[in-house]
C-alpha cells in the first residue's frame, strides 16, 4: 500500500513501521482550526489528502496566509525545533483525512531517529523559502497574479485540479477584498486558464496559469515541500562520504605517448621529454620560419642512429612537433 504522505514516504522503511506503531488516521473538516497563535502544540498531524492553511492574524480578527501545508509535509513543525506553541494559526481550508500523532511521542521518535530528523529538517527549510516568496508575491504582484500562484500551490499539495471554495474564502487567503478576487477571477476566466462557477473553481490550463502566476511559483514549484528519500545507511554514517580510491593507471600506458613509439623506461627519451613539454612549445607563436626550415633540413641530414631510430618513420607535422621549441640533437 503507498504512503499518501510523502513526508513518511521518504524514510527508511524501518524507521517508517516504526513511526507508523504511533500514528491514527483523522478526518479533517473544513473550517476546522488545529491551533492558534500562542497555543500549546499537543499533536502533529500529516495531511494525506487534505489541506491546512497556515495564517498570521492582526488585531486578533484580520488573518493573512503565509504558508499552507499539504500531502508533502506536516503541520505543527515547530515543535520539531523545540517550541511548544504555535507561532500562527493553522485552519484547514481543505477537508480529508491525516495522520495524527502526539506531540510528545513526535519528539521521542525525533531525538532518536536520524533520518526522521533529516527529512523533517528539509522539510523546514523549504516551508520557511514557501513564507518568504508568498511575503514578496503578496507585496509586489497584482491580484490575479496572486490567485494564479495560489490556484498552483493548491493543486500541487492537494493533487486536484478541482477546489471547492468561495471569493470570500479566498480574499481572506490572498489579504485583499472579495470584489478583488472577483475581478481576478473574470479576468483568469477570459483568458481561460481556469473556469469557476459559485463556489467551484477548475484550472484548464496549467501552463497558462503559471505564465500568469510569474516568477514567484517557478521559485516555490521545486520547493513545494516533497522531501527526498533519505537511506538510512548515509544518515547513519559519523563522517563525510569518502570517496572511492580512483585506480592508478599502469606504466605502459603512461609510457605511450602521442608522438613516441619508445617502450624503453629506464632512460630519458628525448621525445617524451618534448612531449612533455609540447603545450608550452605549442603555445608560442613567435617561431621564425626560417629556423624551422634550417632545423628540418639538419635533422633530414642526420644517420637515424642510436635514440632516434625508435622515431621513424615520421611525417612532416610530426618532426616539427619534435623540434619546435628546441635544438637538435646535431645543433
Amino acid at each position: 500500500m503507498p504512503i499518501a504522505n510523502a513526508l513518511l514516504a521518504a524514510l527508511p522503511r524501518a524507521e517508517h513501521q516504526r513511526l507508523w506503531a504511533n500514528l491514527e488516521p483523522v478526518t479533517l473538516t473544513f473550517g476546522e482550526v488545529l491551533y492558534e497563535p500562542a497555543d500549546p502544540i499537543r499533536q502533529v498531524s500529516f495531511p494525506t489528502d487534505s489541506l491546512v492553511s497556515l495564517l498570521s492574524l492582526v488585531d486578533r480578527h484580520l488573518a493573512l496566509e503565509v504558508g499552507m501545508v499539504g500531502r508533502h509535509g506536516m503541520v505543527g513543525i515547530a515543535y520539531a525545533l523545540g517550541i511548544g506553541a504555535s507561532p500562527v494559526c493553522a485552519l484547514v481550508q481543505g477537508a480529508g483525512t491525516a495522520m495524527r500523532m502526539k506531540a510528545s511521542l513526535f519528539r521521542k521518535e525525533f531525538r532518536n531517529s536520524p533520518p526522521l530528523q533529516r527529512v523533517v529538517l528539509l522539510y523546514t527549510h523549504a516551508l520557511m523559502a514557501q513564507i518568504a516568496q508568498t511575503a514578496a508575491c503578496n507585496r509586489f504582484h497584482v491580484v490575479p497574479a496572486r490567485l494564479a500562484r495560489w490556484l498552483l500551490m493548491t493543486r500541487d499539495r492537494v493533487g486536484s485540479d478541482q477546489s471547492q471554495l468561495t471569493h470570500e474564502f479566498l480574499g481572506h487567503m490572498l489579504g485583499v477584498r472579495r470584489v478583488g478576487v472577483t475581478n481576478a477571477a473574470h479576468a483568469l476566466k477570459r483568458r481561460k486558464p481556469i473556469d469557476y462557477s459559485r463556489g467551484n473553481i477548475a484550472i484548464m490550463n496549467g501552463r497558462g496559469l503559471e505564465a500568469v502566476a510569474g516568477s514567484c511559483y517557478e521559485r516555490v514549484k521545486g520547493r513545494n515541500g516533497k522531501p527526498r528519500r533519505v537511506r538510512a545507511s548515509i544518515v547513519r554514517s559519523r563522517g563525510p562520504a569518502m570517496s572511492r580510491p580512483t585506480r592508478r593507471r599502469t606504466r605502459s600506458r603512461r609510457d605511450r605517448r602521442r608522438g613516441c613509439r619508445c617502450r624503453a623506461r629506464y632512460f630519458r627519451c628525448p621525445l617524451r621529454e618534448e612531449n612533455k613539454h609540447r603545450k608550452q612549445y605549442s603555445s608560442s607563436k613567435a617561431i621564425n620560419s626560417v629556423r624551422f626550415r634550417t632545423q628540418l633540413k639538419t635533422l633530414l641530414r642526420a644517420r637515424p642512429t642510436g635514440l632516434w631510430r625508435h622515431s621513424l618513420p615520421l611525417n612532416l607535422s610530426r618532426i616539427r612537433r619534435h623540434t619546435v621549441g628546441r635544438r637538435t640533437a646535431t645543433d
